[in-house]
């Protein structure tokens, strides 16, 4: 990947990804059911989507609604056959009842992530405390990404904190590399930018006409160009 800014965008299918992948996305984010805000897909679908498209693809690990692991056994078996077929990027993250991070269930599929890549997704924007949150991932291997709004009511709310995190990206576990999604907009990018943010996540803004219709390239590309403006 170059120096530029890094555009990810979700993509459910063969399809959106190659539209994504037209447009200029650097990168996909794999999911199902958006109803849910976004589950593990198959792996079937993972593999139909690698066959279509050669950027990096993130696979989302997350069974259920909400913030809490569920089933861990399953979560951990979804992503054992995910690196089976092939998957070696990944998105997750849990929380505990108290809106600390969920430790044990984090570790036990980093067991099976075996060193890959991962983003720390939007459960920061739920944390009791986004500080300590950071502090006790810090140390955990692969994560490189957080996914974040700043704020757990989308980008508009959370500008300030995206702007306040971007600046300590030299100190303990403000290392990864802070991806803006939840809510983004076109019109929020000279501020982001001009803070300093550098990675940027796009779902519905990628389909004009709603989550019913495929990732439109065009809106893809909107996006792209406005980064590289």
């Amino acid at each position: 990947m170059s120096n530029r800014a890094v555009l990810e965008v979700i993509a459910l299918d063969a399809e959106d990804a190659i539209a994504a992948q037209t447009g200029g996305a650097d990168r996909l984010e794999l999911v199902t059911d958006m109803a849910a805000d976004g589950l593990t897909p198959s792996t079937e679908t993972f593999a139909s989507i690698r066959a279509a498209v050669d950027i990096p693809l993130r696979v989302m690990l997350r069974l259920t609604d909400g913030f809490a692991a569920g089933d861990v056994d399953a979560l951990v078996a979804a992503a054992r056959d995910l690196r089976a077929a092939g998957a070696d990027e990944f998105v997750l993250g849990f929380l505990d009842p108290d809106g600390s991070p969920d430790l044990v269930t984090v570790e036990r599929l980093l067991a099976v992530l075996d060193g890959c890549r991962w983003t720390f997704h939007r459960a920061i924007d739920r944390a009791a405390d986004r500080d300590a949150l950071r502090k006790q991932l810090a140390d955990l291997p692969g994560l490189d990404t957080y996914l974040t709004a700043g704020s757990p009511h989308g980008v508009d709310d959370g500008l300030p904190t995206l702007a306040a995190e971007a600046a300590r990206h030299d100190e303990p576990g403000y290392e990864p590399q802070i991806l803006v999604g939840g809510g983004l907009r076109l019109d929020h990018l000279p501020a982001l930018r001009a803070a300093g943010l550098t990675a940027f996540h796009i779902g519905g803004a990628a389909r004009p006409q709603g989550w019913t219709t495929p990732v439109s390239a065009t809106a893809v590309r909107t996006w792209r160009e406005a980064l590289d403006a």
